[in-house]
């Protein structure tokens, strides 16, 4: 899988929110979006799925163009946005096609890998943060998507969760090799997580460095070598002009 991004562009009644963005993501790559507040990072990701087809320029996913919602992407908000009547079996196999048996078979596998196997009658409301963004994770890698796209999904969630969830994720990884392209204000979650940080600044955003980082994981989260190359995303990022945040 390649995921292309030549020269796309996108506006809003008349003003434009993303200008001219380059970026070529190979397979298996997770490629971190980071930058100034209104830069356009989740307007990228919502081209990139197929929920927003008003932009200029092109997308290409396995060489082929397409603006609708495709199968070759899975979409993960920062909030959960389970169906309340729903349970959490019912909610992971929301969407999915054929016979029933079959559903509940990959549902129940899929919960099972992410660490929910017991929990498949409980309701959202009787879920923590955590476990609801887990059912979140689980719903959108049950179709098998080739890329999976992350907007800033464990930013409404404490510390330590969030420090657990970040580890969740390099474990689905792992499993499922899949491409993953994170949009994130947290610039210690995109070192931690991330093979690439690319930098988008200014309004509209363009993208104005590319970062590699080559410690190899699992990382120590208080490494120099990542404390250096936060030092350099907080030059890139021009910090003393703009806000982050």
């Amino acid at each position: 899988m390649t995921l292309v991004l030549n020269k796309v562009s996108r506006s809003f009644d008349g003003v434009a929110a993303v200008k001219d963005v380059h970026l070529k993501v190979e397979k298996g790559e997770i490629v971190g979006l980071l930058g100034t507040s209104g830069c356009g990072k989740s307007t990228l990701l919502r081209t990139i799925s197929g929920l927003d087809t008003g932009y200029d320029g092109v997308i290409e996913i396995n060489e082929k163009t397409s603006k609708q919602v495709n199968e070759e992407t899975g979409f993960i908000f920062q909030e959960p946005r389970l169906l309340p009547w729903l349970n959490v079996l019912e909610n992971v196999m929301f969407g999915l096609e054929g016979k029933r048996a079959e559903k509940l078979d990959k549902a129940n596998h899929i919960l099972q890998s992410v660490g929910l196997a017991g929990k498949e009658n409980l309701y959202p409301k009787e879920l923590s943060g955590g476990m609801a963004q887990r059912v979140a994770i689980a719903r959108s890698l049950v179709t098998s998507p080739e890329i999976l796209l992350l907007d800033e999904p464990f930013s409404a969630l404490d510390a330590f969760t969030k420090m657990q969830l970040q580890d969740f994720l390099l474990d689905v990884w792992k499993k499922y090799h899949t491409t993953m392209i994170l949009v994130t204000h947290d610039i210690d979650e995109a070192l931690y997580l991330c093979d690439r940080v690319v930098i988008l600044r200014g309004q509209p955003g363009e993208i104005v460095e590319e970062l590699k980082v080559e410690e190899a994981r699992p990382r120590n989260r208080g490494s120099e070598q990542l404390a250096q190359l936060k030092s350099d995303i907080l030059t890139a990022l021009d910090l003393n002009k703009q806000s982050v945040y």
